[in-house]
């Protein structure tokens, strides 16, 4: 079992950055693959970015790509999403996911899920 524990949201306004963090326990950190995912009000959930067990490897959404970065602290348990040049429509709850497979760009089935953070971007 891994269990997940994000933190970090908030209200920011438009252009700015934020980042989130999530905290992984139960497991070796190094072992899993981690990925974030976010879900706005009425809408599905989507993948956002995902990282490889040593952070060697990376992939985003193209809604995302440039603008925000994954990465991940192997020695303190963590994955990171650094947020910037936010925009009012990456407003959603985010949630950090964890897979203990093979690293895989494509993978939006994660075993393990956190509650989630609310990241709110005004205009």
């Amino acid at each position: 079992q891994v269990q997940l524990v994000e933190s970090g949201g908030g209200l920011v306004q438009a252009g700015g950055s934020l980042r989130i963090s999530c905290a992984a326990s139960g497991r070796t950190f190094s072992t899993i693959v981690m990925g974030w995912f976010r879900q706005a009000p009425g809408k599905e959930r989507e993948f956002v970015a995902t990282i490889s067990r040593r952070g060697g490897s990376t992939y985003y959404a193209d809604s995302v790509k440039g603008r925000f970065t994954i990465s991940r602290d192997n020695a303190e348990n963590t994955v990171y999403l650094q947020m910037n040049s936010l925009k009012p429509e990456d407003t959603a709850v985010y949630y950090c996911a964890a897979d203990p497979g093979n690293y895989d760009p494509d993978r939006l089935e994660y075993a393990y899920w956190g509650q989630g953070t609310q990241v709110t971007v005004s205009s």
